[in-house]
């Protein structure tokens, strides 16, 4: 099944992917990145799935979400009637884990199959399956799963299976749950009730959304998917719920996006507040303060959902990988890198929070002091740059970019709420990274910024310039870089984060063009007053998400199809800031002709 061709669910602590032909293909209890249970989508069922769905052939298939919400509608047509399949995840509270599946008779009279392949440990374990009075029970090491049902049951070569049918008006309710195997299985909540408590808390968080510019439905589904990929109970926000799905089809490029990656969450940040939503910027800052403590030096590019620094890479050989792309990696050894970049997004959540809240916390200022002093030791030194590529160290614009950040942002912040701060010499290394990046960072005779100093190679990081406030919009250095960057790194329309034939990135083959980065050139268009263009490209962008309103990571322009993992909070992040951009530049445009 195409990577495109899944949906999410998710409970705000960990989520599943949910194929078309009604299968959960991929799910990790009790957390993002927990060990999973199923595993289909790196293999096949075999890996572990859970699939219910007529048992005859299907006529067409559509599905929903139900508006403004997680809950998921897959209605089936089959030559002898219709049924609809309600998935869903409810918010813990303090209750387990929880897959819920209501399937409704529809039309007709539709013969039905349910099959559970619980495969823990990533698919290494086959667990022990007893049949209970209302369903099964699994256990596999400290795992302990629950399947209740009133359907009767059989088990098989560890999976549980039934055959039933549905007419008109009725319904059958399902719910897995999850729980330690050395505790007492909890009690079951009924489905249509968690269904009546999920659909209304997440319609309430939803009629919150502040945005009303263009494309709102397309900004509140995104907002949704940051919503599901953020852990309630520690403010982290996930890059994506799943790993290794392939960059490249076939090839290496596989890596695990189940952690908080400090620049990808300062993004999301950005793009919730666009729309109102204070809850989580505030909570991301406390997940920062506490991940942070201890030296600025020892701040990671990324964590584990709960501040885990240790998130060590290594390969699994139980699972073939996604249409045979190997290897299978969990964990990330780019956790381990040294991006400069990094700081320049902590500085950025202590601005967002201080401009939410009104103030500076006397608590947190040392902290961000000491933060900025750091930086103002290291900020010459080559880094691994954004992309954390596996090759040499170089001098990236964009990392020098966002070290100007910090000391803007520091600078700002001391002078907005008059705080104790060396001023002089924070302007004059601020003024120092300005001229330096603008000197060697920048191609004069090709008009464009660079991926790296004296380099000739181009990198869409620095469509990121305009965006950070680092130049004006309509600097005719940003013009230029944008013409380039469309130009060289352009694959019919869509932008390569750079060109892999001639940056050593440490890994063989190449990869699709990445979403952010073709949202980053829509932000910058609209920043450089092409809004028509820029409106353009947005549309031709939106045209690539699924029948869901999802996007994976990158789009293969060659195989014309969705590859990486999948959803990516980068690409829908960027996409909300695509569309206040147009949104702003709209406003201007205006605002000159009257």
């Amino acid at each position: 099944m195409r990577i495109e061709n899944y949906a999410l669910i998710g409970d705000l602590q960990t989520a599943a992917l949910v194929g078309r032909d009604g299968a959960v293909d991929w799910l990790c209890l009790p957390r993002f990145d927990s060990p999973s249970c199923f595993a289909a989508v790196l293999g096949d069922e075999s890996h572990g799935q859970w699939r219910v769905a007529p048992a005859s052939e299907t006529q067409t298939i559509s599905r929903r979400y139900r508006p403004g919400t997680l809950v998921l509608e897959t209605e089936f047509v089959t030559a002898t009637g219709t049924v609809r399949l309600v998935d869903f995840m409810p918010r813990r509270t303090e209750g387990p884990p929880r897959v819920m599946r209501i399937v409704e008779g529809v039309s007709g009279r539709v013969p039905m199959r349910m099959s559970l392949a619980l495969r823990p440990d990533y698919a290494a374990i086959s667990p022990w399956l007893e049949v209970a009075p209302d369903g099964v029970i699994a256990t596999a090491g400290p795992d302990s799963f629950r399947l209740s049902t009133t359907l009767p049951l059989n088990v098989d070569d560890g999976v549980a299976h039934c055959d039933f049918e549905l007419v008109a008006g009725a319904r059958e309710r399902l719910v897995l749950s999850w729980h330690p195997s050395h505790e007492k299985t909890p009690p079951v909540e009924d489905a249509d009730s968690a269904l009546a408590r999920t659909a209304h808390w997440w319609q309430t968080w939803s009629a919150r959304a502040e945005y009303r510019g263009p494309y709102r439905d397309e900004v509140l589904t995104s907002l949704i998917v940051l919503k599901a990929l953020t852990c309630e109970t520690t403010g982290s926000i996930i890059a994506a719920p799943t790993t290794s799905l392939p960059e490249d089809i076939g090839g290496e490029r596989n890596w695990d996006y189940r952690y908080c990656w400090l620049r990808d969450s300062v993004l999301a940040l950005e793009a919730l507040l666009v729309a109102g939503y204070t809850e989580e910027a505030l909570a991301f800052r406390d997940f920062l303060v506490r991940v942070g403590t201890g030296h600025p030096a020892d701040i990671q590019i990324m964590y584990g959902i709960g501040g885990e620094r240790r998130l060590t890479e290594f390969e699994l050989d139980q699972l073939p990988g996604y249409e045979q792309s190997r290897p299978i990696r969990i964990g990330n050894a780019a956790s381990e890198q040294f991006q400069l970049d990094v700081y320049g997004e902590v500085m950025a959540v202590a601005f967002l929070g201080a401009t939410l809240v009104g103030r500076v916390e006397k608590r947190l200022w040392p902290r961000w002091q000491a933060v900025v002093e750091h930086v103002a030791t290291i900020w010459c030194e080559p880094d691994d740059g954004i992309w954390e590529t596996r090759g040499p160290r170089r001098h990236f614009t964009h990392s020098k970019v966002m070290a100007w950040v910090v000391f803007d942002r520091a600078v700002r912040l001391a002078e907005q709420f008059a705080l104790d701060a060396p001023l002089d010499r924070w302007r004059e290394i601020r003024d120092e990274i300005h001229a330096e990046v603008c000197e060697q960072g920048y191609d004069k005779e090709r008009r464009t910024f660079t991926q790296y100093y004296g380099s000739k190679e181009l990198d869409a990081s620095v469509l990121n310039i305009p965006l950070v406030g680092f130049l004006p919009g309509t600097d005719e250095r940003v013009t230029g870089t944008i013409d380039a960057i469309e130009r060289e790194l352009g694959r019919d329309g869509f932008v390569s984060r750079y060109s892999t034939a001639e940056t050593d990135d440490g890994l063989a083959g190449d990869e699709g063009q990445f979403l952010a980065c073709s949202f980053w050139l829509v932000s910058a268009l609209a920043l450089n007053e092409r809004v028509d263009q820029a409106r353009t490209l947005f549309e031709r962008l939106l045209g690539l998400t699924n029948d869901l309103g999802l996007l994976a990571e990158e789009y293969d322009v060659k195989r014309a199809r969705q590859v990486g993992n999948f959803p990516q909070a980068f690409s829908h992040l960027t996409l909300i800031g695509a569309a206040a951009a147009i949104a702003k530049a709209e406003q201007a445009t205006t605002r000159k002709a009257a």
